[in-house]
């Protein structure tokens, strides 16, 4: 270990949203004024970027952009609202009133993000706080969902799979609790709680995050070996559980992962964790409160696209960073223990818990669930909550789990499936099956191209070219943004296309199947037809010349299309 050495922050005058966050007293700015102005469907951008770490996004439907200009109207304003399901972890009663408010105030669907959590879209401003209060109504909240803050706390999804599984979704519940932002604002906006004036004389507010909070948002998941199904290396903090004799010992710890960059800026790039030692599970929560201190303290507040926790690792070294946790602990860190991982995605179907309940994976396109010609999904999903008497969980590639089914429920559940439609399929190529994307186009502004609309579209035209070259049950993963900000971990995709423009993408390959590497650029901004026909003779390639269990990710590598990314500080190199 390399001797402490002192470090500064890094200088520079603080960017517009750290004065903004600052002077917002603790996440309250203007909010309650800009929500009451009925002479527009929008807020000021101060009060929406404060509106993030209420859980809120403000959108448009960019569809309906030039058209709305013409008439001289103001863009189509909604809001896009998130929910914090740690672990990805819903009641019967919970979904039914999400379902409903979906139809209520949003556009009639739900949908599953990369983090468990779920997502309403379409609600307008006057509809936002009643829709806030029913989902605190539920137990549930939208608080830190967004903004610079520890976001919702991923976990493997299924429980029953061991009682490890069971303790592991305890530990992201009380992480999620213990990092959660202790301001009094989200109740007083939203839920009309007593107004609080913060002041010395109260204490402080917040006793972990400070009056500007991160300086930018933070990503911890946990996984139990052999399955890496929360990509743990993409996490600002991961834990890793390390079972021994079947029982919980502890976890490795990870740090310094992240998605995000930006197109043309090579001081940007998506980043793996490393793993730097091993806690046992009293521990969990120490070592997570001293390492998100350690980059409220150290982080970039000057340039944000600067400020993730990849970087400030990356600047000031792994060693730095062990050195000042150890001294915030005031304890050490034992060494790393073994551990493997076997695979990445989900396992479909119905698997038999060790406790005799049944669960069920299924297979959610894009993670929007709603009814279409093929698929009565939401509709039949709530039907099966009004019986269920188990619970549902988000997965981290956005599929679900009915968890928890009793053998009396099971024929009934299995019915109501068929009825609907709803299958975890076993009909698709092992390809769409893995498939990953980002919302984008129409609501999201930062969308360069397409995502979820367009990735099954392309994926019909790659299943035939799987078919003749007889690899169609192959798993491989494959992701869709439609920007380079990483929503669906595009960077860990064994085949990844990044929005650059409408219709036209850079071609990532050669990331590691169980997520502990990343892919490469092999073509830059091309579009439909070019990616058929640059993806076909690999394809074929692959299913003629692979070794025996070769991953794709590893054959084109191996085959010389693309080298090996060994650190994301040489992923443009």
């Amino acid at each position: 270990m390399a001797n402490k050495r002192k470090v500064e922050p890094i200088g520079g005058p603080p960017s517009d949203v750290e004065l903004l966050k600052l002077e917002s007293n603790y996440l309250r700015g203007s909010l309650v004024e800009s929500l009451s102005d009925r002479i527009t469907g929008g807020l000021p951008e101060l009060d929406n970027r404060l509106l993030k770490f209420h859980g809120s996004y403000m959108q448009d439907d960019r569809d309906l952009r030039n058209e709305r200009e013409k008439q001289k109207l103001e863009p189509s304003y909604q809001f896009m609202l998130r929910i914090v399901l740690p672990g990805g972890k819903t009641t019967p009663e919970q979904w039914l009133v999400l379902d409903k408010l979906a139809d209520q105030y949003g556009s009639g669907s739900l949908r599953i993000t990369t983090r468990q959590a779920f997502q309403l879209h379409g609600v307008l401003k006057w509809n936002l706080k009643d829709t806030i209060k029913n989902i605190n109504d539920t137990l549930l909240t939208t608080l830190a969902a967004c903004g610079d803050v520890s976001r919702n706390v991923m976990c493997n999804p299924n429980p029953y799979q061991s009682e490890v599984h069971s303790e592991v979704l305890q530990w992201a519940e009380r992480l999620t609790a213990h990092l959660a932002p202790k301001t009094p604002a989200y109740h007083e906006i939203w839920l009309d709680g007593e107004k609080v004036t913060t002041s010395e004389e109260q204490g402080e507010v917040e006793p972990i995050y400070g009056p500007v909070y991160l300086p930018r948002k933070f990503k911890i998941g946990i996984t139990v070996p052999p399955t890496n199904d929360v990509d743990v290396y993409s996490q600002d903090l991961g834990y890793i559980a390390i079972v021994e004799d079947g029982k919980l010992a502890g976890f490795n710890v990870c740090v310094g992962g992240g998605m995000g960059m930006t197109h043309g800026d090579t001081n940007t790039y998506p980043q793996l964790a490393k793993v730097i030692g091993f806690c046992t599970p009293d521990q969990v929560l120490d070592v997570a409160e001293k390492t998100v201190t350690i980059q409220r303290d150290y982080g970039n507040r000057s340039v944000r696209k600067n400020a993730r926790f990849k970087y400030t690792i990356d600047r000031h070294g792994l060693d730095w960073f062990v050195d000042e946790l150890h001294d915030r602990l005031g304890w050490e860190l034992q060494p790393a223990r073994e551990f493997q991982f076997a695979h990445n995605g989900d396992r479909y179907g119905w698997v038999k818990g060790k406790d005799g309940k049944w669960n069920v994976t299924l297979y959610i396109q894009s993670g929007r669930i709603i009814d279409t010609d093929s698929s009565k999904l939401k509709t039949g999903l709530r039907e099966i909550a009004k019986i269920h008497t188990g619970d549902f969980r988000l997965t981290g590639n956005q599929n679900l789990v009915i968890a928890n089914i009793s053998s009396q429920k099971k024929a009934k559940i299995s019915a109501l499936l068929e009825q609907y439609g709803i299958t975890a399929g076993g009909q698709y190529s092992a390809l769409r099956r893995s498939a990953l994307s980002c919302v984008a186009l129409p609501t999201c502004g930062l969308a360069m191209a397409e995502a979820e609309r367009y990735l099954p579209d392309l994926l019909d035209k790659l299943e035939p070219i799987l078919e003749e070259a007889g690899i169609r049950d192959e798993e491989i993963n494959i992701r869709m943004t439609g920007c380079p900000n990483g929503c669906a971990r595009p960077a860990l995709g064994e085949i990844a296309f990044i929005g650059k423009s409408p219709g036209k993408y850079n071609l990532y390959m050669g990331a590691g199947f169980t997520g502990d590497r990343l892919s490469k650029l092999y073509r830059e901004n091309i579009g439909e037809d070019e990616i058929i026909d640059t993806l076909r003779p690999i394809f074929h390639h692959y299913a003629s010349d692979r070794s025996e269990g070769e991953h794709f990710g590893d054959f084109v590598i191996r085959a010389g299309y693309v080298q090996a990314v060994t650190d994301g500080t040489n992923f443009h190199s």
